[in-house]
């Protein structure tokens, strides 16, 4: 058999295959999609409120009866202090004013209005909404949230980009760990938000798997059945796939996201925090060049929550320069079919090739 079976059997799904949760690009329709071919959905809640959270996870309850995971962000939220304010200020006014230079007018957000959220209400939102799968990235959980989530019968699925973050997961007893090369797109799962392991999917997997015991999920540069393979061989029992759906049906991107993806080269993908304040991978443009290693870069999710109203007038204006599109090093054809098409087609060819 072809397919290992073990996080099938875990997850009650048939296909070992993850839609990863992008936020902003994934649905409810994607997740629903995605449970369609066999796999698992991932529902992107990032760091919604408990409301949002549980608003999405009604709306894909209707949309499927299969399982899902419900995916949030575990980060730590830095204390606002003098020099973080002094920042801020400065940094909305550089990105104020490079926007007006760019034709862009837009209000961005004091401070004082930002409302940030902390995980702990949205983990208490999916044991009420009845989710049985919980992955996370960012971090880790904290004890009582696991204890929390286990004592309702949650999987956990957390996030590691180095074999120290995923001692620290199998040791707080996560039951499944995806290990997330620095191939992959969007942003990266790290623990620490500015240091983070640079580690090629290749050798983290390998030395992952020769340390821990826990079932690993593979995510980083799988877009064909060759490359799937290749995470099997190094001993991967699942396989987050995300960037091969940007282009998709179900994807959030917009026409003007999808046609820039389909012209992009190795040389336009870059890692950057100028977006949201922590390292994620997608395609260079204007705002990055002007905003990279300058001291306009705010700690996640200041910089996120900073720039969000920019992005989505941008959007609106159909202007890729000033919007955040992640996608991994891989470079292939962005296909523009379903999820379900396109997760049905990298299956057919991983099996074909075994």
């Amino acid at each position: 058999m072809f397919w290992p079976d073990t996080i099938s059997k875990i997850l009650s799904i048939k296909y070992p295959v993850i839609q990863a949760p992008m936020f902003g690009v994934s649905s409810p329709h994607m997740t629903a999609a995605a449970a369609r071919a066999g796999c698992l959905g991932s529902l992107a809640l990032a760091d919604l409120s408990p409301d949002q959270s549980v608003e999405l996870i009604r709306e894909t309850q209707k949309l499927t009866d299969q399982p899902f995971a419900a995916n949030i962000f575990v980060h730590h939220i830095p204390e606002i202090t003098d020099t973080l304010k002094e920042k801020y200020s400065k940094a909305k006014q550089f990105i104020t004013q490079l926007a007006k230079e760019n034709n862009i007018e837009v209000t961005l957000p004091d401070l004082e209005d930002l409302k940030v959220n902390s995980y702990h209400e949205q983990v208490d939102a999916i044991i009420e909404e009845g989710c049985k799968i919980l992955s996370f990235t960012f971090g880790n959980l904290d004890d009582n949230s696991i204890q929390k989530l286990k004592e309702n019968g949650v999987i956990l699925i957390g996030t590691c980009t180095s074999l120290e973050e995923a001692l620290v997961l199998e040791k707080s007893g996560i039951d499944l760990i995806c290990v997330q090369g620095i191939e992959a797109g969007g942003h990266r799962g790290s623990f620490d938000a500015e240091n983070i392991p640079q580690i090629g999917g290749i050798s983290l997997l390998s030395e992952v798997y020769d340390h821990v015991k826990a079932p690993l999920i593979y995510a980083g540069g799988i877009y064909n059945g060759k490359t799937l393979r290749a995470a099997k061989e190094l001993g991967a029992k699942g396989f987050q796939v995300g960037s091969i759906l940007l282009a998709s049906q179900e994807s959030g991107l917009n026409p003007f996201e999808k046609e820039r993806l389909k012209n992009v080269t190795e040389k336009d993908i870059v890692l950057t925090r100028s977006f949201s304040g922590r390292y994620a991978r997608g395609i260079k443009n204007k705002f990055i060049k002007n905003i990279e290693n300058s001291e306009y870069i705010m700690p996640y999710p200041y910089q996120n929550k900073l720039t969000n109203e920019l992005r989505r007038v941008s959007k609106t204006l159909q202007n890729a320069d000033f919007v955040g599109i992640w996608t991994g090093q891989s470079i292939h054809e962005y296909s523009m079919f379903s999820t379900e098409d396109i997760l049905t087609k990298l299956i057919e060819a991983a099996e074909k090739e075994s």
